[in-house]
């Protein structure tokens, strides 16, 4: 299959690296989702072979998962938890209908986003994620760690002159204001000194070891050899790669490329925008902290892009109830079982309900909608317009585009109408009204999708009482303010003249 994006992908999910672990969220989510405990069932496995543990009973015991901790006494499973959650987040998504049209990962994450897309066994990603672990530790652990200054990538690359050390690098770009630098820690103190001598903040990131520095460059070629003896499988979704800035492609020896993030920085910003601008509205973060989701929004500020969480507290909820919820909203997610799902298809297996909702749900959506809005004008009482008496002269038509007592024909001024609706859509959207120009495309340009479109239009089918739309109606063919405007000035002109013709007859 191809691994570049289609053409109308909609839904990137994001798996997260260091960091990217909410022992609690994990636990509460455990208990509502048995994708977890099947996707840590198979992790066991290999934990077991490796290090004579289970990474169930280290994050699921009595004792609470602290990623700190973890840090501190197993490094191993720090690593293979985020890899992990990142797993069961993806396996969730997919049971409930969530189908991504690309997957994309921060550092370790890509391993995960590889193994979601078929690249590797579940259990294979395991033992490249230990193995990670592994050859750093053969080459003695290199004292280092790293840190997150509130700088752009270009501010904090000068900073790094100042200091002239080779084996500083900058490891991550995640947004303009935040780039992350890693190194040997004597030297990072350095680094954070002379930052906060400039007024730039500096938090230390989550990590066991300095990830992404030429300070990693003798442990490249183990690792390269032991991922080459796995088996690798074709991509059965695209990948993209955030450290190479492309996709994955069929004919990459994943190994050396894999061995290659060890020094390689990570341009999580550029890769953001590069899918949002390739047609990703929605970023779903597949794993834990919410940290992904928080760079997404801070990167596409602006945009109408959707970025959602899952496994991570947020006002101590967790976040994936509220994503799903959004998901189903959005026709991107399968009705819960015992509602929707249940009233259509009481016998269909809920698995195969959750492909057919993935595939076809917002085409469902919007035919419902419609088909709702249309029944509701039907059902709605004509007040009878009272006769006028004899010697009084009729009252002049009112100006407004309602229903009941429609205006006449000359009233429907294409001007006024346009403005009207441009107000209600930039109200509905919280855009401003001036983006609304007459050829602007709501899609491609404003990231208006096609559920909230149909959602617009019923609105504006309520406010001016337009009779319901014809089974051929394509909603595709009126895709900018200015043919929208025209197909509601056409429909209220019709009104008219059907009005004015019934009062002849």
């Amino acid at each position: 299959m191809s691994t570049h994006l289609p053409v109308d992908a909609t839904t990137a999910f994001l798996f997260p690296g260091q960091g990217g672990f909410d022992g609690e969220a994990l636990r509460r989510a455990k208990e509502l989702h048995p994708q977890i405990g099947r996707v840590f069932e198979r992790l066991d496995t290999v934990t077991e072979e490796l290090y004579a543990r289970r990474i169930s009973d280290v994050l699921f015991g009595e004792r609470k998962a602290d990623l700190r901790d973890l840090l501190d006494s197993d490094p191993w499973a720090s690593q293979v938890a985020i890899y992990g959650a990142g797993l069961a987040g993806y396996e969730i998504l997919a049971a409930r209908g969530v189908t991504p049209d690309v997957l994309a990962g921060h550092s370790l994450g890509e391993i995960t986003a590889l193994v979601a897309a078929g690249a590797f066994s579940v259990e294979d990603g395991v033992r490249i994620v230990a193995q990670r672990v592994a050859v750093i530790e053969r080459q003695g652990g290199v004292d280092g760690r790293m840190v997150a200054l509130s700088a752009s990538a270009e501010r904090t690359r000068k900073l790094l002159e100042l200091v002239d050390e080779p084996l500083l690098a900058v490891a991550t770009e995640n947004h303009d204001e935040q780039t992350v630098v890693s190194g040997p820690a004597g030297i990072l103190d350095r680094v954070v000194a002379i930052a906060g001598q400039l007024g730039v903040g500096a938090i230390e990131i989550d990590t066991p070891f300095p990830f992404h520095t030429p300070a990693l460059a003798p442990a490249a070629p183990e690792f390269a050899a032991y991922v080459r003896k796995l088996d690798q499988h074709p991509l059965h979704r695209p990948v993209y790669s955030p450290i190479l800035q492309r996709y994955y492609e069929p004919g990459d020896v994943l190994a050396d490329l894999l061995a290659e993030h060890f020094t390689q920085p990570v341009r999580f910003a550029a890769a953001v925008r590069h899918l949002r601008e390739t047609g990703v509205k929605v970023f779903v973060e597949a794993g834990g902290r919410a940290a992904l989701s928080k760079l997404v929004a801070k990167v596409t500020t602006g945009s109408p892009v959707r970025s959602l969480p899952t496994l991570a507290l947020t006002g101590g909820r967790l976040a994936l109830d509220g994503t799903l919820q959004e998901l189903r909203e959005a026709g991107l997610a399968a009705p819960e079982r015992g509602g929707l799902a249940e009233l259509l298809a009481p016998s269909v297996p809920a698995e195969v309900f959750a492909a057919y909702w993935s595939e076809r749900g917002q085409m469902v959506l919007e035919l419902v909608r419609t088909e709702l809005d249309a029944f509701r004008k039907s059902t709605e009482p004509r007040r009878a317009e009272p006769e006028p008496a004899a010697e009084t002269a009729p009252a002049p038509a009112p100006a407004s585009y309602g229903s009941g007592s429609g205006p006449r024909p000359e009233a429907y001024d294409r001007e006024r109408l346009f403005a009207e609706l441009r107000t209600l859509y930039a109200e509905a959207l919280e855009y401003p009204e001036d983006v609304f120009e007459d050829e602007v495309q709501l899609e491609a340009e404003l990231g208006v999708d096609s559920v909230k479109q149909v959602e617009l239009l019923s609105r504006v089918s309520s406010r001016y009482g337009l009779p319901p739309r014809e089974s051929g109606f394509r909603l595709a063919t009126y895709n900018t303010m200015g043919k929208i405007t025209d197909f509601v000035l056409q429909q209220l002109n019709d009104q008219g003249a059907h009005a004015a013709a019934s009062a002849a007859g």
